[in-house]
């Protein structure tokens, strides 16, 4: 039994079951250009425009900047692994393809289990900050969804109504929309991305041209500031200030670098994965990261430590706006319609995402074959994109923004480190397989990798390990009930 929890699949079989074979093969539409604009896509979004006033309210104050570099360096020593894996390995299904090659099927479960975290759970997270945003957009016609129908169970109404929420409904309207456009085909899916890519960074980079003269250097005063603790008004209690709110802010607006890995979850379907996955991974990287410090430092300097713990912690780039740049409401409104449709690009990725990592799996008899039938006419794999419609639609309808947010994060950080991991193990295994781009200095980069991205799994606390301790134990008892007895490498 041992021996077959750590089997793993050769890379002539990865190839050979990831081939072109008729009514299964997924289609290669994409270029490299297609691809970047597939990652800044995922990247650009609820964690620039969310996460980022959450970070600054509970953990980092200014410092928050520090935080994305933080990130962006963990995300780097693991893009440059997943760069090397996507070009060898150009087959759909990310960092749990690349388990299933290194480290044997376990582990390759538990990744695949985990990468649910990230893009399903990811998906529901940016449904719940378009939510919010759709309301901000329609504050400016004089209309508002009320806050029962557009916050989960488990959230008070913060201007004193006593209103509960019941339900999401703007985020399962959104969620379904595209999951109907994702049926649709990828190519078509990516041309309507691109479009929306180009809006979203111009409106990105126009937040930072204009706000750079409203910054207050008061806000910026500290700069880092002196630990202590802070609750919020979930009562929940973060550390504030010093390193481990450097280190805490780091872990909340990873989510915003999630996205950049997305790219790899379509190697099946590039054009030239061994030309073209490197590009579309490390460069989607790079602009976004340059983008994100830029406009966190922005963002901190226009609005207060309290704006962002009170009124503006929901739709917090318009509120700034409105509230201290003068002369520019236009802007605020403009910004909200590009961040809905942003958000709207980052839920496509995400659930496109999820649905080829699952492909994968249903393929090795790991999840039921549903999840890997593929569409006649549109060639995509429709029933999976159907049925986690259904389960991101529970998360998004139910569950608060910020307990997604930080779940989808702690999973994906878990996810980088074993990729980092596997990029070293197959130096060693297998030197002799042909690399289209190879990590320079890889027992260096790949623990360099392992080091930030734990240190940011460190930041977010003690919750954080035990919802994904608990997600962790309920996919083991799947893979032991259903997925080992079923898988392909062990019924042959």
């Amino acid at each position: 039994m041992a021996g077959s929890l750590f089997r793993t699949k050769s890379i002539d079989r990865l190839m050979s079951d990831g081939g072109e074979g008729g009514e299964s093969g997924l289609k290669r539409t994409l270029g490299a250009w297609s691809l970047i604009g597939l990652g800044i896509g995922a990247i650009i979004g609820a964690g620039l425009f969310v996460r980022t006033a959450a970070a600054i309210a509970d953990r980092a104050g200014p410092s928050v900047t520090l935080a994305f570099m933080v990130a962006g360096l963990g995300c780097a020593f693991a893009g440059l692994c997943y760069a090397e894996f996507a070009s060898m390995i150009p087959i759909a299904g990310s960092a749990y393809t690349y388990s299933y090659a290194t480290m044997g099927e376990l582990v390759a479960w538990i990744i695949g289990w985990d990468l649910v975290l990230e893009y399903a759970v990811g998906a529901a997270t940016v449904a719940i900050a378009w939510s919010e945003y759709l309301n901000k957009a329609l504050e400016f016609v004089g209309m508002h969804v009320p806050y029962q129908w557009c916050h989960s169970p488990f959230q008070l109404d913060p201007a004193g109504s006593g209103l509960h929420g019941i339900i999401n409904i703007p985020a399962i309207v959104i969620l379904f929309l595209l999951t109907a456009l994702l049926v649709r085909g990828t190519k078509e899916s990516a041309i309507v991305n691109n479009l929306i890519v180009i809006a979203k960074v111009a409106i990105v980079i126009l937040v930072i041209a204009v706000g750079w003269g409203f910054m207050n250097p008061a806000n910026h005063t500290p700069y880092i500031p002196p630990p202590s603790k802070y609750t919020d008004s979930a009562g929940i209690t973060h550390a504030f200030g010093g390193i481990m709110g450097v280190l805490g802010a780091a872990g909340t607006v990873f989510f915003a670098f999630i996205g950049f890995d997305a790219v790899s979850t379509a190697a099946q379907e590039a054009k030239n994965p061994k030309r073209d996955m490197p590009i579309g991974i490390l460069g989607s990287l790079a602009i976004c990261t340059v983008l994100y410090v830029l406009f966190s430092h922005v963002l901190s300097g226009v609005g207060s430590v309290e704006d962002f713990r009170t009124a503006g912690r929901e739709g917090s780039v318009a509120f700034v706006i409105t509230k201290y740049m003068t002369g520019y409401a236009w802007l605020a409104k403009l910004v909200t319609i590009a961040i809905l449709a942003g958000f709207s690009s980052v839920i496509l990725v995400m659930l496109l995402g999820q649905s080829r990592v699952f492909y994968s799996m249903s393929r090795d008899g790991l999840v039921p074959k549903a999840f890997s039938d593929v569409h006649p006419k549109h060639r995509t794999p429709y029933k999976s994109n159907w049925l986690f419609f259904v389960f991101t639609a529970l998360f998004a309808g139910f569950i608060p923004g910020d307990i997604v947010g930080d779940m989808t994060s702690i999973g994906t950080l878990f996810a980088f480190i074993l990729v980092s991991i596997g990029v070293w193990i197959l130096r060693v295994r297998r030197p002799e397989l042909v690399r289209g781009f190879r990590v320079p200095a890889v027992p260096l980069v790949a623990s360099l990798a392992v080091i930030v991205c734990s240190a940011m799994v460190f930041g977010l606390g003690l919750a954080n390990w035990l919802r994904l301790g608990i997600w962790l134990v309920i996919g083991l008892v799947i893979y032991f009930g259903y997925s080992q007895r079923n898988s392909k490498m062990n019924t042959e």
